[in-house]
């Protein structure tokens, strides 16, 4: 009886108890007062009969007797048929009789009357409250239906009808996340592809003029040579920048299975920075590694290496020959913490809360080397594996990135 717990039926129910209440009184008032009338008209006709046979001078014994009498022995039966009082005789030849009847008919007439007005009123009641529901529903399905999911379907009772209600009001809203996701994708593909396009088109314009630099000196040896090796740097950015958009995406779309493992930290840097000792030679700056080698984190291996050697890759592009950039780490209760330092230049005030947009570039970092890829990676990885990535700088003083895990129970 789950139409019980709707307040509207509720109200309904207990309209129609109390209108059978009231017929039920109606019903005992009417008998009462229909009793009353009987006597009264049989009271008025033994007064009529008793004073007619005053009249003719009957003893008024004989008189009490036959009042007192309620057998019949047929003689009084008889006489009445002869005189036309019969069962079939019409009751408006009847005086007492057809008053009776008049009096009960009226009676009978206006309670029906009063009751069925009752009724209709109580159902009008009811139907006009659920009409109005059903016009305030209908207007919020009309409004999911234009893809307007502000408003909300009535749910403030109980019942099988706001049941009905909640459940349309879910499904609005699974409907309203389907369409978010699907713009997000839709804004997500757009971004991705314009990001490309717009990336490539430096590069590719290179290659270009590199090679038209090329065919317009075909017996120069010297040119050739050049802008060979100018375009074998442009393609190397090619393919770096393609690689690069191409994890970014996987990691925004969610296609990316991260395979964790515990790992010993030491072996994450050693394989993070193995191609860029050589560089850090190279360009006189030195890569400092501490923290104990038992240590470990329970992390997917290839992508957190990849995530810590573009921020060891980020802090040489920002680091002035014979600068350091020291790699630590360290476990407390709750966390692992692997932090990368450098001496650098550090990182502008105004500058410090977009270094993780995809492709941005600071004012004071445009001639360093860097497709504004890697930290964003970094983090869409650190992220992705449930850890956090932060930064904290200062303007001449250099730079520390904070890479934190959750120790794994």
């Amino acid at each position: 009886m789950s139409f019980w717990r709707e307040k509207q039926s509720r109200h309904f129910f207990f309209g129609l108890i109390a209108f059978s209440i009231l017929w039920l009184g109606f019903g005992g008032l009417f008998c009462i007062r229909q009793t009353q009338t009987v006597k009264e008209m049989l009271l008025s006709h033994d007064n009529a009969v008793v004073s007619s046979l005053l009249n003719q001078g009957v003893s008024p014994d004989v008189i009490a007797s036959a009042v007192a009498n309620t057998q019949d022995d047929g003689q009084g039966k008889s006489l009445l048929i002869q005189l036309g009082y019969t069962e079939k005789t019409a009751a408006r030849f009847l005086p007492a009789v057809s008053g009776f009847e008049t009096s009960a008919f009226r009676y009978v007439l206006f309670g029906m009357l009063i009751f069925i007005v009752i009724l209709l009123a109580l159902c009008c009641v009811f139907l006009i409250k659920r009409e109005r529901l059903y016009r305030q529903a209908a207007k919020g399905v009309l409004a999911f239906s234009e893809g307007d999911f502000t408003a909300h379907l009535p749910r403030s009772d109980e019942g099988t009808l706001y049941q009905l209600f909640a459940s349309v009001d879910n499904l609005a809203s699974a409907l309203q996340a389907k369409g978010e996701t699907e713009y997000k994708v839709k804004e997500f593909l757009k971004n991705t592809i314009s990001d490309i396009s717009h990336q490539l088109k430096t590069p590719l314009a290179a290659l270009n003029m590199y090679n038209e630099i090329i065919l317009e000196e075909p017996d120069n040896p010297t040119v050739i040579t050049e802008f060979s090796q100018k375009t074998a740097v442009a393609i190397g950015c090619m393919e770096q920048l393609i690689q690069s958009l191409l994890k970014i995406t996987r990691l925004d779309a969610g296609s990316v299975t991260f395979e964790k493992a515990s790992h010993r930290i030491s072996e994450i840097i050693a394989q993070a920075i193995a191609e860029l000792t050589t560089r850090a030679d190279r360009e006189e700056k030195q890569i400092i590694v501490s923290g104990q080698p038992e240590e470990q984190l329970v992390c997917d291996f290839q992508w957190t290496s990849e995530a810590v050697g573009n921020i060891v890759k980020n802090a040489l592009d920002h680091t002035s020959p014979a600068g350091h950039i020291r790699i630590s780490w360290e476990r407390s209760p709750a966390m692992v913490r692997i932090t990368i330092t450098d001496d650098g230049a550090g990182i502008a005030p105004e500058d410090i809360h977009h270094i993780f947009k995809r492709f941005y570039r600071s004012k004071n970092s445009k001639d360093t080397q860097g497709i504004g890829l890697g930290l964003s990676l970094a983090k869409s990885i650190v992220e992705g594996q449930g850890g956090i990535l932060s930064v904290q700088s200062t303007s001449n003083f250099g730079t520390t990135f904070t890479l934190s895990f959750l120790t794994e129970l």
